[in-house]
């Protein structure tokens, strides 16, 4: 059991990310957010899920090597770093929440395995995928061009970025001049920072200021370096923002992109190391889960059901890649 201090140092957490606010009213007892003006109950961050299950489907856990399937467990990687709804940590601190977590739960129990969850940072989620640590990763991640070198994908959800900037900013981003010469906050080793680095050339080569990236280690520093002014945005997952704004209520989505650049949609991925023999199995979970309503139940409870794929797509196109 968590003693007095422990919970209070998971609701201190939640208030620096600005799911506990002045602008929100939230239950800390069953651990719900509630956004001012909502009237349901929330969504429940509490380590008390009751996740949504599936049965196991013999013909689709066949499809898995022989290894995998005798060792019964699914090893898996997610980001360690807060990032709600996608993969954060419920109210006791320690319970892996979020729709990733809850994807990935529902491919297991398509497959027969048990999920064993590992939180890593960013850069370790492909360390542990190139020397077979983990047989895969549900952690947000964009199929692009370059990573289908060394990696196989199975798709499971649309991905959108967007811009987030203080309430009242009166700034909308369009487009690479809506940036020029701002200091805009950005994850290292992301799709997102590799758009932004993109627009930032395009600036500079229309004689237009570059883009000032900035740098944190967390999440919630971004929001603290938004709201005392040390940056004028962030640039992020869409889930991940949109969750922010209507959590904290102290900011604003000015701009929604494709993560795959412009004229592409982006897809996020099961991640698997190329030809590791997982993959056809992970798609094959997904298209079952999608048909027996599980996924559109894990998507609706966490607010993402405009982020619903019909199908996977085992290695679709993806990001385009960078041009010297």
């Amino acid at each position: 059991m968590k003693t007095r201090r422990a919970v209070l140092t998971a609701l201190a957490s939640l208030t620096a990310l600005g799911l506990l606010t002045a602008c929100g009213s939230g239950d800390a007892a069953v651990g719900e957010i509630k956004p001012e003006g909502q009237k349901d109950t929330g969504i429940n961050v509490s380590p008390n899920q009751n996740r949504v299950h599936t049965a196991k489907v013999d013909a689709i856990a066949a499809k898995l090597p022989a290894a995998v399937r005798e060792r019964g467990t699914l090893v898996l990687g997610v980001s360690a770093k807060s990032n709600p709804p996608l993969a954060f940590r419920a109210t006791d601190d320690t319970t892996l929440i979020g729709v990733e977590v809850d994807l990935a739960t529902l491919v297991a129990d398509t497959l027969g395995l048990k999920p064993e969850f590992n939180a890593v940072s960013w850069e370790n989620l492909f360390v542990g995928l190139d020397s077979g640590k983990y047989d895969g990763v549900f952690s947000n991640v964009t199929v692009t061009e370059e990573r289908k070198d060394k990696y196989d994908f199975a798709t499971y959800r649309l991905d959108d970025l967007a811009f987030e900037a203080k309430k009242g900013s009166g700034w909308t981003v369009k487009g690479p001049e809506d940036v020029s010469g701002k200091r805009i906050a950005v994850g290292s080793g992301t799709n997102q920072e590799k758009i932004l680095v993109d627009w930032s050339r395009q600036n500079e080569k229309a004689g237009r200021k570059g883009v000032d990236i900035k740098y944190y280690d967390n999440t919630t520093d971004y929001y603290l370096a938004l709201q005392s002014g040390r940056i004028d945005g962030y640039l992020g997952p869409n889930p991940t923002v949109a969750y922010h704004v209507a959590s904290a209520g102290q900011t604003e989505a000015v701009g929604k992109f494709s993560g795959a650049g412009a004229g592409l949609q982006g897809k996020i991925a099961a991640t698997t190391k190329k030809d590791s023999g997982l993959v056809a199995a992970y798609a094959a979970a997904i298209d079952h889960i999608v048909e027996n309503g599980t996924y559109a139940q894990v998507l609706k409870r966490w607010g993402l059901s405009n982020e619903a794929v019909r199908k996977s797509e085992i290695n679709p196109p993806g990001l385009p890649r960078t041009k010297n």
